[in-house]
Parts: C-alpha cells; structure tokens; sequence
C-alpha cells in the first residue's frame, strides 16, 4: 500500500502520541520529522544503551547542533528516561527542542508513579484508518473483515497478520512486561471478552466464564484499556427522565481486532458478528474524530432499564447527537423508535441511523443515512455528516 496521509496534526509544543501497535505511529513520525533525532526503544541495543545511561541522551542532544525535535519511541519501554527528558526541557537548549514520546501503552508508565513530564507534554492519540483518510481506496465490506489498522491493510497476508496481532500483544506487551501472573487465563479473558463487544458490560458473567474472580476480570479490562486495545462507554445521563442502565458498553479498539477473536461455530450467527462488526467500526471512527477534532466532545450511549438504546450520543461544545447503528439494508419504524424517544426527551439533539443500504431515507422524521456514505464523510473539525 502506498503511504496514506493521515489527519493527525502535530502539536508545535512536546506531546505523548499514544496508540495500539500497528496504527503507524513510527512511520507517521518518520515521514513528518526527517531530521529528528530518533531513539528506537525497540532496538534491544539502543534500549539497554539508554536504560543503563538515561543521560545518553543529553550527549546525543548536544552532539545534533541542527536537529530542534527528539523522537522516543515506546517509551514506555524505559520510564526512567523521563527524568532525563524532564531534565533536558529544563536546559537552555533544551527548552529549543521539541520532544515527542510515543507509547503502545501507559501503564507501565503509570505503575511507575512517573509524572508524564509533569504537564509540559499534551497528551496525543493515533487511531486506526479513518474512511476519509483512505478515500476511494475505502473498502466499506473489507473493514468490517480486515478492520482499519494500518499494519493489516499494507500486509501481503492481512488475514494471517490479524490473525498474529493479538499473539504480538501478549508476548510483547503483557507476558515481557510481567503485566498478569497467568498469561493463559488473559488469553481466555480476550475471547471471552469477544461477546461483550458493542454490548453491555457483565464483569460478574465474563469472570464465569473465564473461570477467574471478578476483581481479576475488573484487572484484564483495565489492562486492555491501558494497551489501548479496548475502551468502554459509559450510559449518557445528563437531566435524565428516565431510569437508566449503570453498566457501560465495551468495544475491541478495532473491528477486525475484535472479528479475529471471536469465535465461529454453529452456535454463532454470522448476522449478529456482523452487526456487532459493523456497530465497532462506527465507534471507532467516532473516537478518531473526536480526538482529532478541537473542540471538545466525548462519547456516550443511552439505555433505559425498559429496553430502549441508542448506540451512541456524542455530546461536546458543538455537538449534541444520537446515532443508532442497523445492519440491515432497509429500515422500518421499529428501528427509529428509540432515536425518537431519545428526541422526545432531548429536543436539543440531533438524530440519525445509519444502515447498510445505499439509500438516503427518513423514517418518522428520523434520517437514515447509508453507514459508508457517513464513514466518508466524517471529517474531524467539521460538523458529523447528518443532513
């Protein structure tokens, strides 16, 4: 595949840029800062060089007259090298350059007690593919199989790198990093989590399942969250007239993350894997727009205790708006019926499904937009393509 522009803008100040492996972080930064000073801590030789001597780098710094920006890959690797960094910002020359970290997960960072560069850093995220980044290269059938991570769709054997991307995860990120005692259990943990993708979370019945306590289920989760593989949403509540649900919804980080790890049998429907494909694609590129997007928004659902759900609300500065996710080629009234409740109790907002069809329709006042049609046309800084 040749190489995609992506959307992602940099800060001009120092940032983190945090994302799952396989989202092109190297190769975005690489294209963007040629003439960067650039620490490989993957590199086993650079790693042990600069977790022996963190203040290696200063000497590097000092030695690249010309360069103004430093580039540390995965720094999570080696959280001792931020006191040197910390350090180097606070030296005359140090305060010229610009210094960007990126990581595949916070928590070793966190577990540390580093402080993140106390502030002096902003805090960045690299997402999968977006639908607009790709263009007419977009393959709306193929995301829903493949997924949207840049690693996969330049493979010459997507199916086979999916199938190890998960593999990659646990050997070099849980299982090197000492993350959980029972390396086995975790990998139960990740098929099992399978069925709670776009669904509401059960920690008590995923814990069953897995055979583990639920304090330990409560620990994967947020494990997956800190290596960026997953996220949950939480119910949108605000002024709320009726009873709502308390536990959130989960979601695999990707789409085709979550189509690998779930399991395939007679017992399985292929409509429901595809329906909750289809609902974690959307998800994704709304978090990729909301993060590259300035103002401010964050990311919902709503349920009601009797049932109604709408798959996601985005609420922000700008934005007020409800989107329900259909697999179905064609839409009925049934369909629409919780947006409209959700309208009836939020005239402020905005409403739409999107589907599977290729047809603009509008069902009891609610439009129903083609989902591709919406993937394309969602830009971050611009409005959600909903009229």
């Amino acid at each position: 595949m040749e190489l995609i522009r992506r959307i992602f803008k940099a800060p001009k100040e120092s940032f983190f840029l945090f994302g799952p492996r396989g989202t092109g972080k190297s190769t975005w930064l690489r294209q963007r800062f040629p003439d960067a000073i650039y620490v490989d801590l993957l590199d086993q030789e650079t790693f042990r060089s600069y977790l022996a001597r963190p203040e290696r780098l200063g000497e590097v710094i000092s030695g690249s007259a010309q360069a103004r920006t430093v580039i540390v890959d995965e720094i999570q690797k080696a959280p001792a090298l931020l006191e040197e960094i910390h350090r180097q910002m606070e030296t005359e020359g140090g305060r010229r350059m610009q210094f960007i970290l990126t990581g595949s997960s916070a928590r070793k960072l966190k577990r540390s007690g580093t402080d993140l560069l106390a502030g002096r850093a902003v805090l960045k995220t690299l997402h999968p593919f977006m639908a607009v980044e790709l263009g007419a290269r977009f393959d709306f059938a193929r995301s829903l199989e493949l997924g949207m991570l840049p690693l996969v769709l330049d493979s010459v054997e997507p199916h086979e790198t999916l199938k190890s991307y998960v593999s990659l995860y646990l050997r070099e990120e849980v299982q090197a990093e000492g993350l959980v005692r029972n390396v086995g259990n975790f990998a139960r943990f990740l098929e099992a989590m399978s069925f709670s993708h776009a669904s509401l979370l059960n920690t008590t019945q995923t814990a069953r399942e897995c055979q583990v306590n639920r304090k330990t289920v409560e620990g994967f989760i947020e494990i997956l969250e800190d290596l960026l593989l997953g996220f949950r949403l939480s119910v949108f509540s605000k002024r709320a007239q009726r009873k709502l649900v308390q536990h959130p919804k989960f979601y695999y980080a990707d789409a085709g993350v979550f189509r690998s790890l779930r399991p395939k049998g007679p017992l399985d429907s292929p409509e429901e894997i595809s329906g909750a494909c289809l609902e974690g694609l959307v998800a994704q590129h709304l978090r990729a727009w909301i993060a590259y997007s300035r103002a401010e928004r964050t990311l919902y659902f709503w349920r009601t205790k009797a049932g109604l759900e709408v798959d996601f609300v985005i609420y922000g500065e700008d934005t007020f708006l409800a989107i329900e996710v259909k697999r179905s080629r064609t839409v009925t009234s049934r369909d629409v019926r919780p947006l409209s409740a959700f309208r009836d109790e939020y005239p402020q907002a905005s409403v739409c499904l999107l589907h599977g069809g290729r047809e603009r329709l509008k069902v009891n006042d609610v439009p129903c937009l083609p989902c591709k049609e919406f993937l394309l046309n969602l830009v971050p800084d611009a409005p959600a393509p909903v009229d």
